[in-house]
């Protein structure tokens, strides 16, 4: 069976053209979309909707910056550990617990967007990171660490949409 980045045609690396994705994405949907075989055998419209199933989880797993990383890292042998290995160092858990308390304060939308846009570059910095020891230097067991903070990050990202919401 071949792999999330096979099946689309890249090449197995972070740092990823998503036009590129999206553009196969929509090639491969439209070849097995599951509407293509109303009129087909049981057999032909299971295996449709088993395809589109399993296109469309590559899909969000590669259009995650989080989720490729992830994958990628497994690919390459390195369990990352997220649910057991919650170490991290200790100057990155003091930053998130700022913001954490900068999240809690932040009542007004200009609040918000600022705290947004600090996390946004940090997420950058660190998927920066990610594909310099991934695609460059294959340093797999580094990148997990990086990968842990992303997915910090990546949950206060959206909690701060969820503020967004609660704000309106």
């Amino acid at each position: 069976m071949k792999n999330h980045f096979e099946l689309f045609g890249l090449t197995p690396a972070f740092a990823l053209e998503i036009e590129s994705l999206e553009r196969s994405y929509r090639e491969i949907q439209s070849q097995i979309h599951p509407d293509r075989y109303a009129q087909a055998g049981d057999a032909e419209r299971r295996a449709s909707m088993q395809w589109t199933t399993r296109v469309n989880q590559a899909y969000r797993t590669l259009k995650s910056p989080v989720q490729r990383a992830r994958y990628l890292l497994e690919m390459n042998g390195v369990d990352v550990e997220f649910e057991t290995n919650t170490q991290m160092p200790t100057d990155f858990l003091i930053k998130q617990l700022e913001l954490r308390e900068a999240l809690d304060a932040a009542k007004q939308p200009e609040a918000l967007d600022r705290l947004q846009a600090e996390v946004r570059a940090q997420k950058a910095l660190l998927e920066q990171g990610i594909a310099r020891l991934v695609d460059a230097q294959k340093d797999y067991a580094a990148a997990a660490g990086e990968v842990r903070k992303l997915m910090f990050l990546d949950k206060l990202d959206a909690e701060i949409d969820l503020a967004y919401e609660e704000a309106h």
